[in-house]
């Protein structure tokens, strides 16, 4: 009698199994599939819609440079134009005019590309002319790329600009209050990239300090610490991309009052690299051989 009851509990486990473990229905597997293609999905359409690599056809070009909603499907835009460009693509010139009208957008991410695509092609039609208005532009990296294009045509003008390049950037406080957050000394940041925040005493919403130029943090008033307006409240040193392509331009205009600013970038430090400091050796003999040649 033991076993039969042994027997019939095993019958009635079994009998149970298929429904413990009943599996997933058709529908409950269509949005398991869909929610997981969808965590890939998403973001490489983010990275397909913002990359600048993605080719766009001659008609997509026109209708992103006319975005001003959307001021990066302009700078998309204004990079495709610098690659046709440079493969010397006839049909590049037909958005020359708009290169030109780029240059006062209210956008500084654009008036920045703008000025540098400029510089690929020294036969355009106002660009000379252009890139020397931008000199006075009120954001020092669309001066700094204004100067550095206009060397490529032979103009020397933007001079002071470039030097400039090779600066840290000092960032002063807009207001009077109390720094209430702070980056780290050290620290990669980007062009606009958020260095503080200042509370003031007129405003429940504290005031952000950003970066006008991309490279890292040297040093930063830190959290708690009283500021004035105009007062310095950070230093960042400019990024390398910055640096070489402002010692590459000095070796071809730079003059002996520039050395000052290049020496420091010949020093064995870890955050200069060996590039840059061959560069800087190669831009003061440069210098020094036009002077000696005058």
């Amino acid at each position: 009698m033991m076993q039969s009851k042994s027997i019939a509990s095993e019958k009635d486990v079994s009998a149970a199994d298929p429904a413990s473990k009943r599996s997933m229905s058709r529908t409950q597997k269509i949005l398991f599939f869909a929610t997981g293609w969808l965590i890939v999905l998403m973001p490489f359409l983010f990275w397909w819609n913002t990359w600048f690599g993605r080719h766009l056809s001659d008609q997509q070009v026109t209708e992103y440079l006319h975005d001003d909603k959307k001021p990066r499907h302009i700078q998309q835009a204004l990079v495709q134009i610098s690659d046709r460009m440079s493969r010397n693509d006839a049909a590049s010139k037909q958005w020359y005019p708009d290169l030109a009208r780029l240059a006062v957008n209210p956008v500084e991410e654009v008036r920045n590309t703008d000025a540098w695509v400029m510089g690929q092609d020294t036969s355009g039609s106002g660009f000379h002319e252009t890139l020397l208005k931008m000199l006075a532009d009120s954001s020092p990296m669309v001066r700094g790329n204004a100067a550095l294009s206009l060397v490529r045509f032979g103009d020397a003008t933007g001079r002071p600009q470039i030097v400039a390049l090779l600066q840290p950037g000092r960032i002063t406080a807009p207001v009077d209050g109390r720094v209430v957050d702070a980056d780290r000394p050290g620290t990669a940041i980007h062009q606009g990239g958020l260095i503080a925040k200042i509370a003031t005493a007129d405003s429940s919403a504290p005031v952000e300090v950003r970066s006008p130029i991309p490279g890292r943090i040297r040093s930063v008033s830190q959290t708690g610490a009283t500021v004035a307006a105009g007062s310095e409240v950070a230093v960042v040193d400019p990024g390398t991309e910055q640096v070489w392509e402002a010692l590459r331009a000095l070796y071809l205009v730079g003059q002996m009052d520039d050395l000052a600013a290049i020496r420091p970038y010949q020093r064995d430090l870890p955050d200069i690299s060996n590039d840059v400091r061959q560069q800087a050796a190669e831009t003061e003999k440069a210098i020094r051989a036009r002077a000696g040649a005058n």
